[in-house]
């Protein structure tokens, strides 16, 4: 704004009526007194005679802006020059590495041709060994899967002590298993023919996976595979002579305990109670071309039958605790001194300290011929056992079962009291064989004899 208008602005106006009023000068604002800036500050642009200014960051902005501009011009105009000599080389060096594979294609070729030549030349010997090995390790597996289908042996005999371990194949209840075969064997034939041997392992085995995929040519491979059906069939040998050994040594240890009870083997079984089964008789047949192995086996099964037998006899025969827990006997079998009269007098049984109300069990299969109080027995159960042999349970406080009915090994007919002539809670166990009472440590021993091992 020019001076001479800032003056106009500030001089009065008057108005036509204000003639006779007093006049009021009115105040100069401050904007109009604030001298403008210097023109020296920021950038002019003059063109065609009009001015443009700039502050200087804008200016700079604008500088920068218009060089980076130009940069990307110039590299863009520099790539589309030299394109078209980079493609050229790229699609050189790649056919350059096309022949190259094209090459090494044709000499690896040339190569199979060569190996698949010789392996038609020794094709049939190599098929008439594959053969041999492949029914071997079928016949190996059958032998497995019959080992692997042979149940536990233990039968119904209580375990009293760790059993002792074996070399081959022995199970942690101490019956010897079988051990099945414990290398795997994968073998990749020729194209024409493939051929996977292959066998269960067991897990304390621990083969290396694929061991045979490192060997170099078909007679090593047909060498090991050899020697590994090799230690199976060994292995598998070993697990049913094991398998045999225990079964018979059970059945001997079975059948002297029997003896040395002074109890008749054939009436035991004669009393075995039968169960719901039959069929047709089948005798048993080996084929004409058995080998060793399943003669063994067939040995082993007519032994398990007899050892299943003999368990289903021995479950007439008393010899467990008739209490759990440890063993102590406040009273022996035989002459004592009379603990009412102070007179020497026959103690007919064991007097097994206990509390009163602990279980009392029956200790063989059989019947209950009486349950009710018996004199000087207090609460009494008796039962028989067959073949001559019972047991009885005195001084009982509670009585559980009934005359005639059928108890099984191990079931509770009673709680221990103090019933009848007795000083004190405890059991009066007696075992008797054709009414005759004898000492009840003759068939606990006997129980032990047959749990040890």
């Amino acid at each position: 704004m020019s001076k001479s208008s800032a003056q106009y602005s500030q001089s009065p106006q008057h108005h036509p009526h204000d003639h006779g009023r007093p006049f009021n000068r009115r105040p100069v604002s401050a904007a109009a007194a604030i001298p403008a800036p210097a023109e020296s500050d920021g950038y002019t642009i003059v063109h065609a005679g009009k001015q443009v200014r700039f502050a200087p960051v804008v200016f700079w902005i604008v500088v920068g802006t218009v060089v980076l501009l130009g940069l990307w011009s110039a590299a863009t105009a520099t790539y589309f020059a030299f394109r078209d000599d980079v493609l050229t080389r790229l699609i050189a060096r790649q056919a350059e590495m096309q022949y190259a594979y094209e090459d090494r294609i044709a000499e690896l070729r040339a190569k199979v041709d060569r190996t698949t030549s010789r392996q038609l030349l020794d094709q049939e010997q190599f098929d008439q060994k594959l053969d041999q090995i492949m029914k071997r390790q079928t016949a190996l597996e059958s032998r497995a899967t019959a080992l692997g289908a042979m149940p536990d042996v233990t039968g119904s005999i209580p375990r009293a002590t760790p059993p002792r371990g074996s070399d081959a194949g022995t199970s942690s209840q101490g019956t010897p298993k079988p051990s099945p075969i414990s290398d795997t064997v994968i073998f990749v034939a020729p194209p024409d023919r493939e051929a996977r041997l292959e066998s269960r392992t067991p897990a304390a085995a621990s083969p290396q996976p694929n061991q045979f995929a490192k060997v170099q040519g078909f007679d090593n491979v047909l060498v090991r595979l050899t020697t590994s059906l090799d230690n199976v069939e060994r292995r598998q040998i070993a697990a049913l002579s094991a398998v045999e050994d225990g079964m018979e040594s059970r059945v001997r240890r079975m059948r002297g305990v029997v003896s040395d009870l002074g109890l008749n083997l054939a009436d035991l079984e004669a009393a075995v109670p039968r169960s719901a089964m039959g069929g047709p008789f089948v005798p048993v047949k080996l084929p004409a071309n058995a080998g060793p192995f399943e003669k063994q086996l067939n040995r082993i099964n007519l032994t398990r039958a007899e050892l299943d037998r003999l368990n289903r006899t021995l479950a007439l025969v008393p010899y467990r605790k008739p209490v759990i827990g440890e063993v102590e006997f406040t009273s022996g079998f035989g002459v004592r001194s009379d603990p009412f009269l102070g007179r020497p007098a026959m103690h007919t049984g064991l007097d097994f300290r206990a509390a009163t109300g602990d279980p009392v069990r029956v200790t063989a299969y059989g019947k209950v011929v009486s349950s009710g109080w018996s004199g000087g027995y207090g609460r009494m159960v008796e039962v028989d056992h067959g073949n001559g042999l019972s047991t009885r349970y005195g001084h009982l406080s509670e009585i559980h079962v009934k005359v005639g009915e059928i108890v099984k090994i191990g079931q509770v007919i009673g709680a221990v009291g103090s019933t009848g002539r007795s000083t004190g809670p405890h059991l009066h166990y007696e075992t008797r064989i054709d009414g005759d009472a004898v000492d009840p440590q003759k068939f606990l021993r006997a129980g032990v004899r047959l749990s040890a091992g």
